[in-house]
């Protein structure tokens, strides 16, 4: 039997004004939201080249990092759903 999507990841969110400069401001579920993330990301060669699993901020993502300059993938996405709502 095939697993059910879980309803809350599927729920349209609120984005702020500072994740809305990435991803924009439509509300959208979750996922849409990291996706969107994730495709800025690599548009901007945001990812470590190193460690693949860090996450280098350029300006409009230091906002949503909390001022830090890298955080890893896990950190990010603690980070971004202070900025769902």
């Amino acid at each position: 039997m095939p697993r059910k999507a879980n309803p809350a990841l599927l729920k349209p969110m609120t984005i702020s004004a500072e994740l809305a400069t990435v991803v924009g401001s439509d509300p959208m579920p979750r996922g849409q939201v990291m996706k969107k993330l994730w495709e800025y990301i690599k548009a901007h060669g945001l990812q470590d080249q190193v460690n693949r699993r860090m996450i280098n901020a350029d300006d409009n993502l230091r906002v949503i990092f909390g001022g830090q300059n890298q955080v890893s993938m896990f950190e990010m996405t603690k980070l971004v759903s202070a900025h769902l709502s």
